[in-house]
């Protein structure tokens, strides 16, 4: 009888190994994973090199969508969009990582906010920091913002085709000056409360419907603890709400409109 060759036997690791392979394979060609991820992803396999494919990876996930293949030679030049942009968008996210710390140690009622400020001062670790950071990053998103749609102005990148997205920038700057305005109040100090005594009270001079906007903004006739919560929800919900979908349209305007515009 001829000798029968004997397979070499595989170690631990090669098996571990050869099976994870085969589950990772198996899993992708489930009915679940190929659900959640559509023709074209990068997590998905068996699609030709061809335009068609190339379209839906670039398609089919965020992280190409916002970085093309393809820039032009002056997008990435520092000296021609000063970053601006991006520092905006940069400083929005830590403005949003560092309010939801100082939420967790900040409660919007009169008899407590100004006593939370403190205990967050000399009680939090790194409460003091956080909501240094907080405040100064807000200052600087301001700043960002501003001197972004000024350098747009300068490069005249607000005319065709550009002009919905300049609407959609003009209104960006409005709500980053809302989200300052709103977020001052919250301390619950007399400097908060004279500041935004006087911006109410230069809203209730608008003409035909003043006083009734006014009247919202406090929950009353002078300022008070229903003023404290409407503004604190203002700040922490809806105004950031409706400012991360006009920064999606905005991103999405830049990449339908061929990108960052030329020099003049």
């Amino acid at each position: 009888m001829a000798n029968q060759i004997e397979k070499p036997k595989q170690s631990l690791p090669e098996k571990l190994q050869q099976g994870a392979s085969s589950a990772a394979d198996w899993m992708q060609d489930s009915q679940f994973w190929t659900s959640i991820f559509r023709p074209g992803s990068i997590f998905r396999k068996g699609y030709t090199d061809s335009p068609r494919n190339r379209s839906y990876v670039i398609m089919n996930s965020v992280l190409y969508h916002l970085h093309p293949v393809k820039v032009k030679r002056h997008a990435v030049k520092v000296s021609y969009t000063l970053c601006l942009g991006g520092l905006s968008f940069f400083l929005f996210i830590l403005l949003t990582i560092t309010g939801i710390f100082l939420m967790f140690f900040y409660r919007p009622t009169a008899a407590a906010a100004w006593a939370d400020i403190e205990s967050l001062h000399t009680q939090v670790s790194f409460g003091l920091l956080v909501r240094n950071m907080h405040r100064w990053g807000a200052h600087l998103m301001v700043l960002s913002v501003f001197l972004h749609m000024a350098r747009v102005f300068y490069h005249g990148a607000y005319k065709a085709p550009r002009e919905f997205n300049w609407v959609i920038g003009v209104i960006l700057l409005k709500l980053t000056l809302l989200l300052s305005f709103t977020g001052y109040l919250l301390p619950w100090d007399q400097l908060s409360l004279w500041a935004v005594t006087v911006g109410t009270n230069m809203m209730g001079f608008t003409p035909v419907f003043g006083d009734q906007v006014r009247f919202v903004l406090l929950g009353g006739k002078q300022i008070g603890a229903e003023t404290l919560l409407r503004w604190y929800v203002l700040h922490v919900l809806m105004l950031p709400f409706v400012l991360v979908i006009f920064l999606a349209i905005h991103f999405w305007r830049v990449r339908k409109d061929g990108g960052i515009s030329g020099p003049l």
